[in-house]
């Protein structure tokens, strides 16, 4: 009987750390694979809750968090701390997600020990490597790294076998996020939002996601737009759970802090924020992970970029790219409100992304290449009716 395949699983901030919760579900549950967790808490606060609600006790936790921490900082705490892990470990594969500055770093750390990365949610690109900032360059860093690619879909493939990746280096596993997504989603115990008792339930709600740096110059025109949104005959709501930057935080105070209709509060929890998303009607948004959450649940979204490394929902009809000019912002924003067909057509989308099953074939994929298992069946959506 061969030995357990050991994998070690790294993570630190709350988008890697729902993204990787169910590949350490399913990786603890397989009778040949020994699962090792390592967190960095690169974001401690978002960190724990998470760990809580998905039931994951971690081996190890290097506690990196500092106040005002830089990318700097980060990267070299994660590559100090994870050397010792590794050499006390030495696991057979080491796997990261996305475009963390933890994952680059711990992606290097794991070369450095001459242990194979895999990358979960690989070949994500934009066209501009300074966007978005930094994690289009993390997520190019940690791809050259990878020995094994887990591509959500077509797209990311092409991108990856483009770079020079060997085909047999990838797998089209649909993306993680989506099995997290509709688990929690699915659950009967979801906490109501902070701050949705302020709503009326006769009027629709918009939840509104916004921090990215290279929106950060631009964040007062996108708190007019939202101004400007709430005003509409329609009386839409917003709830925005307000990242703690600086940049963002005091600007949306100012412009929004005292606006009927919109709620302002601290990041929700994982849990409220599946909650919040399920009870709106549609999304406004510059972050990523959402661009795929959303529409599991037949939610539209409006993404204030000008640019998204996730250009198969704008292709597929359930993301529209909208920037940060406020006219722009709003008019989409008003046709989802009125136009019924419209808001149909993007609801009813197929989801690119995923069928909650991307764990389960990352799992496979590692047992066949590693371990002689037999290779699983690659994603592919339902095509658009």
């Amino acid at each position: 009987m061969s030995q357990k395949l050991r994998v070690m699983s790294v993570f630190g901030t709350r988008p890697d750390t729902i993204k990787m919760a169910p590949v350490v579900h399913k990786l603890q549950a397989h009778p040949q694979i020994e699962s090792i967790v390592c967190v960095t808490a690169q974001h401690r606060q978002m960190l724990d809750d998470l760990l809580e609600l998905f039931e994951i006790r971690p081996q190890f936790d290097l506690d990196i968090m500092t106040p005002d921490q830089t990318l700097t900082d980060i990267t070299t705490r994660v590559i100090t701390g994870m050397e010792g892990v590794l050499k006390s470990v030495h696991p057979d594969v080491v796997l990261v997600h996305g475009d963390t500055t933890t994952s680059t770093a711990a992606a290097l750390a794991a070369f450095y020990q001459q242990i194979p990365v895999g990358h979960v949610e690989a070949g994500l690109r934009t066209s501009d490597p300074w966007l978005p900032f930094p994690e289009e360059m993390n997520r190019r860093l940690t791809g050259t790294i990878a020995s094994y690619h887990f591509a959500p879909t077509a797209l990311a493939r092409e991108n990856l076998l483009r770079e020079g990746v060997a085909d047999e280096n990838i797998i089209i596993a649909g993306n993680t996020v989506i099995d997290a997504f509709l688990q929690t989603a699915h659950r009967s115990d979801l906490p109501v939002p902070h701050g949705w008792q302020q709503f009326d339930p006769a009027r629709p709600v918009i939840v509104v996601t916004a921090h990215r740096r290279e929106n950060h110059e631009h964040m007062r025109e996108m708190c007019e737009a939202m101004r400007e949104i709430v005003h509409l005959p329609e009386r839409p709501q917003i709830l925005w759970p307000v990242h703690p930057s600086p940049r963002v935080r005091p600007v949306a105070y100012a412009v929004l802090g005292n606006e009927p209709g919109v709620v302002l509060d601290d990041p929700l929890d994982y849990a409220e924020m599946v909650a919040a998303v399920r009870g709106s009607m549609f999304v406004l948004t510059d972050s990523g992970g959402i661009q795929e959450e959303a529409p599991c649940l037949g939610k539209p979204v409006l993404v204030m970029r000008d640019e998204t490394e996730r250009p198969e929902g704008v292709q597929a009809g359930t993301l529209q790219l909208v920037g940060h000019d406020r006219a722009k912002i709003v008019a989409a924003a008003k046709r989802l409100l009125t136009d019924r067909m419209h808001y149909e057509r993007m609801a009813r989308a197929v989801n690119p992304y995923g069928d909650g099953q991307a764990s389960e074939r990352i799992v496979a994929w590692l047992l066949a290449r590693l371990r002689g298992e037999a290779y699983p069946t690659p994603f592919a959506p339902e095509p658009a009716a």
